[in-house]
């Protein structure tokens, strides 16, 4: 079954890869990038259908005329500019806690939990891809908080989460020798830090 599974995420590929000719371009980037406004207006025609667009081919307008004032950088000109340091600070912080988060560990060490608890092991494969499933739609209802409440407050609440998670796992996988549920409760901490994983970071 797991080669099936594995194969089937080329579908969507081979799908992406049939139609993706039929698709029309960007009228952004065919105002923008190649300057040409008649396949812009058809290209906006075939996307919103007939009707006064001219709205949005002026806003597209605005920011080529933006677009044409800002000088494009180098990285090394990026990483010297004053003016973006504070941002660049924050994307190096993002990343890099993005890749320490504990997420790579979890998906490791979570077949070995998952085996302590003592699940049969034809149902363990089911259970990891329980925790897969679990990120997918944690990440889809990431996408309908995060209009209400703001990326600040999902990341922030999302690594606190994280790490209060983590914590209660390190102190159950301790445990799991003196009492019996502590594997139980382990194998509920992997789902809900996941869980925490999609929604936040």
């Amino acid at each position: 079954l797991w080669p099936w599974l594995l194969a089937s995420s080329g579908l969507s590929a081979l799908v992406q890869l049939v139609t993706l000719p039929f698709f029309p371009d960007s009228p952004s980037y065919l105002l923008i990038q190649k300057g040409n406004e008649e396949a812009c207006r058809k290209a906006v025609r075939k996307l919103w259908g007939e009707g006064d667009h001219q709205a949005e081919i002026d806003d597209i307008m605005k920011e080529k005329g933006a677009m044409a004032s800002t000088k494009t950088l180098r990285v090394l000109e990026v990483i010297k500019e004053r003016s973006l340091r504070w941002q660049l600070y924050i994307l190096m912080t993002v990343m890099t806690t993005l890749q320490l988060c504990g997420i790579n560990a979890i998906y490791f060490y979570s077949f070995e939990v998952f085996h302590t608890a003592q699940f049969e092991e034809y149902l363990i494969p089911y259970v990891s891809l329980g925790v897969g499933l679990c990120e997918c739609l944690s990440s889809i209802l990431c996408s309908t908080l995060i209009d209400r409440f703001g990326r600040k407050v999902l990341l922030w609440g999302g690594y606190l989460l994280m790490c209060s998670v983590l914590a209660l796992l390190t102190m159950s996988l301790s445990l799991q020798h003196q009492y019996f549920w502590m594997h139980y409760f382990s194998v509920i901490l992997i789902f809900l830090f996941v869980v925490f994983y999609g929604i936040g970071p």
